[in-house]
């Protein structure tokens, strides 16, 4: 699979995981070892054995959602290794919520050539898309 072919079959999958549904996603991950995925619900993790059900537990938290644009901010790619930052917004019920809402992610997404195959190796995503003053507390 390309590169191209990757980025089109993440934004397939990432329209299904607003859904609640992670396994179009979770066929995109490598499952090596380093593995690493930062979502805005949990600590971040590293390992197969930990990203799959990190994965899973995110998406439960979806229902109806629609991811309206993937605005790439940037974008550096070599013959093995790709580095993506991009703005991922949509809307989506989250957690026990009956009301649609909507949202905007700050994406950073590594993508490593693995045996002939574009592979997600890290996906970071949280939600904090607001300038704050100089004085602001980070937490």
């Amino acid at each position: 699979m390309s590169l191209e072919q990757l980025i089109k079959q993440c934004e397939e999958a990432w329209n299904a995981f607003v859904k609640g549904d992670s396994e179009p996603a979770k066929a995109l991950f490598s499952r090596r070892n380093d593995v690493t995925l930062a979502n805005p619900w949990g600590p971040p993790v590293s390992g197969w054995d930990r990203v799959s059900p990190m994965l899973e537990a995110a998406a439960a938290r979806f229902r109806e959602g629609e991811i309206t644009s993937f605005q790439v901010i940037s974008r550096y790619v070599t013959d093995e290794l790709a580095c993506y930052f991009e703005i991922e917004r949509g809307h989506a019920k989250v957690g026990g919520s009956q009301n649609v809402s909507p949202f905007a992610l700050r994406v950073t997404s590594t993508y490593r050539l693995e045996d002939g195959d574009w592979k997600i190796v890290l996906r970071h995503a949280d939600p904090i898309m607001a300038a704050k003053p100089a004085d602001a507390a980070l937490a």
